[in-house]
């Protein structure tokens, strides 16, 4: 076979090298030890020479066959593969984090490349990313997932919240252990304490913990697995708390009472905009305003009604209004998204009511008129309040608050634009009497937000991946229109990158990028003319059960893809010896034609 140019440029200087030597050594006029110089010199030619290409033997092998190892790979499945394949199988890391023995392989495509006639990839571990597996292209790969272990199968929880808001966090916690005896516990600690728990009585099981935040800001909880007093495992849970959306809210009231008192001055604390009507006789009303310029209030009327955000009102209020107030307010419920919430009394709604049909009020007797419990998502389940009447389920309502019977007693309904909260509660002032301020904020923020008037559309930034990793690259996709500037990205080490945006041809207001984070922690998004946009990005060894079942699912679809891989039989292929042992040679000999001639 034809040779390359160095090849014959070394093996010209190893054959000057060697008749030099050879004539230096004849000519000395010292003959002793000749026969060893001699010997040294061809030595020292013939090291140099199979340095550079050593020698091959025969070994058991396959060239169409490769093992690719990833993190959490067992080093027993590595054996038993090179015992079926032969020791001759090449063997690659992809994508170390550190410095190993094992050659690096950073490149799927280069793979395919450098070794054409590769027919069969062989993962070991945690598997490939999903979104390298396309580069394999017609490539058979077969999956030799990693030991199983125990921690977080799966989890789920509201990663954006409000202050007010609850943090929920839900998933299943799996264990290896045969002794189902000793039962696991598992926490979410948060600002220091462990503030929710569940006991897992089976060694695994699924479990539902909610945490109330205190503060608005990026934080990063943590959910922990304890058994016979250790740690199972750990995962982080980062969570970002908004601050309050600042509402402007119409109250109002047929006659004084204690729940929109108590409301009133519980969101003019919290810097809600509150306007209060008030009715004390026939034709005689008091007003208050809070956090706002005093105006006119007497009247409901379009322009006024746009001001606010949310229009709330008992239901002895609503029959007072007049059909034409009535009627600005269904319009400016339906057209231009005004929420509404209404404390109904046990009877049908008044007539004026917005979407009244959607509700159908059942009262209960006197005799059941004792506190019963209420709860919702992320509620102790301990709270309890008058309930007079319950809500009939119907197709078009949506329960926020249920009793021990899980009927509904607060419900809302979409209208046009708008929603419509009904609730038949009439006394949850006590809760902020009982030292149980947080749960009566957490009601009263529930309640609101699902009325409030949609905001006007802003850009939003959404990262496409479930488990963003550190050194594997991340989707990042932008709604709203195309920037005029590139935006940037920037790591928790102050350093910003800026990312190409592409444009998605069948929805313009859509927008992807490719991002590499390096460290991790929250990252920052920031596009001219935007508020900035933060995601959080795991560190390799966060979430891995999770990631593995992510990765095992694509792996399957690429194999059902590619086709079923075919086992194949070790055959005998040419390695070359380690050239380390010809370079030891050359420098003995070397080394010897020098003391030879120093003594």
């Amino acid at each position: 076979m034809p040779h390359s140019l160095p090849f014959y440029l070394l093996l010209t200087l190893c054959v000057v090298l060697a008749a030099g030597l050879t004539v230096a050594a004849l000519r000395r006029t010292n003959r002793q030890r000749l026969a060893l110089r001699l010997l040294a010199s061809w030595l020292a030619v013939v090291g140099l020479w199979l340095t550079a290409y050593p020698p091959t033997h025969l070994v058991a092998g396959t060239r169409q066959a490769a093992v690719l190892l990833t993190d959490n790979y067992s080093a027993d499945t590595l054996q038993q593969l090179l015992r079926r394949l032969g020791p001759a199988t090449h063997v690659w890391r992809y994508r170390p984090s550190v410095a190993t023995d094992t050659p690096a392989l950073s490149s799927l495509l280069a793979l395919r490349e450098q070794f054409p006639a590769l027919r069969q990839l062989h993962v070991i571990g945690q598997g490939l990313p999903t979104a390298d597996l396309p580069e394999l292209g017609s490539l058979s790969l077969i999956t030799h997932p990693a030991v199983a272990k125990a921690g977080f199968r799966a989890a789920q929880w509201n990663r954006e919240v409000s202050l007010g808001q609850t943090v929920e966090v839900e998933g299943f916690f799996e264990h290896v252990l045969a002794d189902k005896k000793t039962p696991t516990w598992v926490y979410l600690r948060a600002a220091g304490a462990r503030r929710d728990s569940v006991r897992l009585t089976a060694n695994q099981g699924a479990f539902h913990l909610h945490y109330q935040p205190r503060a608005a800001g990026r934080n990063v909880y943590e959910l922990l697995a304890r058994r016979d007093g250790q740690d199972v495992a750990r995962e982080p849970v980062p969570v970002e708390v908004a601050p309050t959306r600042p509402l402007r809210v119409l109250m109002l009231a047929s006659t004084p009472s204690f729940e929109f008192r108590f409301l009133k001055n519980h969101l003019a604390a919290r810097q809600h905009s509150i306007a209060l009507r008030t009715g004390l006789s026939r034709g005689l009303n008091q007003t208050e305003f809070l956090n706002q310029s005093p105006q006119d209030i007497s009247r409901l009327t379009a322009p006024l009604l746009a001001r606010y955000d949310v229009l709330m009102a008992d239901a002895g209020s609503m029959s007072t209004l007049s059909g034409a107030e009535g009627l600005a307010l269904q319009n400016s419920v339906r057209t231009t998204g005004l929420g509404f919430l209404l404390l109904a009394d046990p009877a049908p709604l008044p007539r004026t009511s917005p979407a009244r049909t959607d509700f159908a009020v059942m009262a209960r007797p006197v005799s059941a008129a004792a506190p019963q419990p209420v709860r919702w998502p992320g509620s102790s389940g301990k709270l309890t309040t008058l309930v007079p009447a319950v809500l009939r389920s119907a197709p078009l309502l949506r329960p926020l608050i249920t009793d021990a019977q899980e009927q509904p007693v607060v419900g809302a309904s979409r209208l046009g634009a708008g929603t419509v909260v009904v609730s038949v509660l009439p006394a949850t002032y006590s809760w902020a009497l009982q030292n149980a301020a947080a749960a009566y904020e957490a009601y009263w923020s529930r309640l609101l937000t699902a009325a409030a008037r949609p905001l006007a559309s802003a850009a939003r930034w959404q990262v496409l991946d479930a488990w963003p990793k550190t050194n594997t690259p991340l989707s990042l996709q932008l709604a709203a229109n195309f920037p005029a500037t590139q935006p940037q990205v920037v790591s928790p080490a102050q350093s910003a990158v800026r990312v190409a945006l592409r444009q998605d041809t069948r929805l313009p207001e859509w927008s992807t990028a490719q991002y590499w984070p390096t460290r991790a922690g929250w990252h920052r998004v920031e596009t001219a003319g935007q508020a900035p946009s933060w995601f959080y990005v795991y560190d390799a060894q966060s979430w891995q059960l999770p990631e593995l079942a992510s990765r095992q699912q694509a792996a399957a679809m690429q194999v059902s893809s590619a086709g079923a891989a075919t086992a194949m039989a070790p055959t005998s292929t040419r390695e070359a010896w380690p050239s380390g042992w010809f370079f030891l040679l050359f420098l003995v000999a070397a080394g010897t034609l020098w003391l030879e001639e120093k003594v």
